[in-house]
């Protein structure tokens, strides 16, 4: 079997979106998810190897490594996609909320990296040509946000820790970020809240998915770009 690539949190939206892409290419997967939703029955009759895995806590998060290295002795690349969108407004304890979102967005990312290096290694000295660590950042590392304050914050540890990274394992691992701003939006998002949103962009569209596999696609295919964030905004930038 092929090298697999790890997608965290790919029971839904974008990280599902991914691994449905990865299986239809042939490349083996290994995904997490917090909560089984119905494709994740789907994925697993697909060939995918589904771990649950609780990140809140530091036990969860070594509980999740150890299960990991018993599924495979290498990886082709991990994706950190797992993601909390919570903000100050919904959650008014702020210590618990910051811990929450470095824990998710940065810790989480920071101990899987260190501790299956060897595992991304062992898939470069088979394959000769570099394995891939990828974050999905968010646009907001460049402007914070007043609404999702501690969200941003660990966000932009995570932007950190891709050139840390890049620079402690190369030239053997790539380690890049994706930073998008819209992709798609929710169900429950009414007609208002899209049009408002919509306008932030020049390209003022909901680009959906295909425009995260094309990106890390890009990334997966390269032998020489590392330690960079690719915007996917729609040229939110410049309004």
């Amino acid at each position: 079997m092929t090298s697999p690539i790890l997608i965290t949190g790919a029971g839904q939206r974008i990280g599902l979106a991914l691994a449905k892409h990865f299986l239809s290419q042939g490349q083996a997967i290994i995904i997490t998810y917090r909560t089984r939703h119905d494709a994740v029955d789907d994925l697993e009759q697909q060939g995918a190897v589904c771990i649950h895995a609780d990140f809140s806590s530091d036990a969860g998060i070594a509980s999740f490594i150890e299960t990991l290295k018993q599924q495979t002795h290498s990886l082709r690349a991990i994706v950190h996609n797992a993601s909390s969108w919570d903000c100050e407004a919904s959650n008014p304890d702020f210590s618990s909320l910051f811990d929450n979102m470095m824990r998710i967005h940065a810790k989480t990312p920071y101990l899987i990296n260190n501790a299956c290096a060897q595992l991304l290694m062992a898939y470069q000295a088979d394959a000769c040509t570099p394995a891939d660590i990828i974050h999905l950042t968010d646009y907001v590392v460049e402007t914070g946000s007043p609404k999702h304050i501690a969200y941003a914050a660990s966000k932009a540890a995570l932007d950190n820790l891709t050139k840390s990274f890049s620079a402690k394992y190369a030239p053997n691992i790539k380690v890049n970020s994706v930073a998008p701003s819209l992709i798609i939006f929710n169900q429950h998002d009414d007609e208002a809240y899209r049009a408002k949103t919509l306008k932030k962009s020049l390209m003022g569209i909901e680009p959906g998915c295909q425009e995260i596999i094309n990106s890390i696609d890009l990334l997966l295919r390269s032998h020489y770009i590392t330690g960079r964030a690719l915007p996917v905004d729609g040229g939110r930038h410049l309004k």
